[in-house]
């Protein structure tokens, strides 16, 4: 399994931009997550990701959500 780890210590921040307004009781499937909204009505999710699989879990819960991926960027 491949590690987002920065520096070998903390995990690396992450910022995932999906289309549509996150429902707040949704909120709860993105533990961990900071959940914002933008002026376009799209959800964006931001915090730490410690590997591969976690990030990828993420993403297939989104999915699972409907809701389609705009953007996935590691932060600094």
């Amino acid at each position: 399994m491949a590690s987002l780890r920065r520096d070998g210590d903390r995990p690396a921040i992450y910022e995932i931009r999906l289309r549509g307004h996150l429902p707040a009781h949704w909120a709860s499937w993105f533990e961990g997550m900071a959940v914002d909204h933008d002026d376009e009505g799209n959800t964006l999710l931001t915090g730490p990701m410690v590997d591969q699989a976690a990030l990828y879990g993420l993403l297939d819960r989104a999915r699972d959500l409907g809701l389609a991926l705009l953007q996935v960027r590691q932060i600094g």
